[in-house]
């Protein structure tokens, strides 16, 4: 009876956890409990069978996030994590090699890349206004600005116009933000025009970076950007899960610690 007494109380606590704070990680569970991560796997399938939760890769999801994350403000983007974004903007900006032509995706973190991309001959597309302001400074850098209509809640630009714009272009390298990543449902965001915007962006890419800080992990926007096989890169901080670690290995992209 103590074993399923013990069981019974795990369980409930999970879904607490789940309920608090949106998503849950096997490998944090089976610390926290102090039992094996195929005991927690079981309680996640428990829970899942009654609607408790979605399962997700590497842990679960609160059943009310998926589609329903609200977009925080976008001030409150800008200082939230801000010493793990700028490492991470810090960290792709070594990528960047004179005579290159990179994409820089709206978000916070792109304007942590901006501000740490070196002043050399790069040519840089964008359709984000604060990406735009850490460039202007910078001589040596030749500006690709993507019109369309304006939208105040991230400072980006986004429409048909913008989209049009990107079709004759083709860059080295996309740098991808981030609203939500999860190793099932791939990365995802809370503005479908955004969403469209970043699939055209990604056809006229090289390669595909993501960037993002670690809390986005197990999250899962309504709008799907493309699956995480997709892309060859992902820069984030030591936050990052184990799952994240292995994911890199059994998919194939690269994982760089910031």
């Amino acid at each position: 009876m103590a074993a399923t007494r013990d069981t019974s109380q795990r369980r409930l606590q999970i879904s607490e956890l789940v309920r608090q704070q949106g998503s849950v990680q096997v490998d944090a569970l089976a610390r926290r409990f102090g039992v094996s991560m195929q005991t927690v796997r079981k309680d996640l399938r428990y829970l899942a069978e009654r609607g408790v939760m979605t399962r997700a890769y590497g842990g679960a999801i609160d059943s009310g996030v998926v589609g329903g994350a609200v977009e925080p403000p976008y001030e409150a983007k800008r200082t939230v994590n801000l010493d793990q974004k700028r490492r991470i903007g810090r960290r792709a900006a070594t990528l960047v090699r004179p005579g290159d032509t990179i994409a820089i995706d709206s978000g916070t973190t792109s304007i942590q890349l901006a501000e740490a991309l070196p002043d050399i001959d790069v040519t840089v597309v964008t359709n984000d206004f604060g990406v735009l302001g850490a460039l202007t400074a910078k001589p040596n850098v030749n500006i690709v600005m993507l019109g369309g209509e304006l939208r105040r809640k991230n400072m980006a630009f986004y429409g048909g116009l913008t989209v049009e714009a990107l079709g004759a272009l083709h860059v080295d390298r996309l740098f991808l933000g981030v609203d939500g990543f999860d190793l099932e449902r791939g990365i995802t965001t809370h503005y479908e025009p955004e969403a469209l915007l970043n699939r055209k962006m990604v056809e006229a890419a090289r390669a595909v970076v993501a960037i993002t800080d670690s809390s986005k992990f197990g999250r899962v926007c309504l709008h799907r950007i493309i699956p995480v096989s997709a892309m060859d890169t992902l820069i984030t901080d030591t936050g990052a899960p184990e799952e994240i670690v292995e994911a890199s290995r059994e998919l194939g992209f690269e994982l760089l610690l910031a």
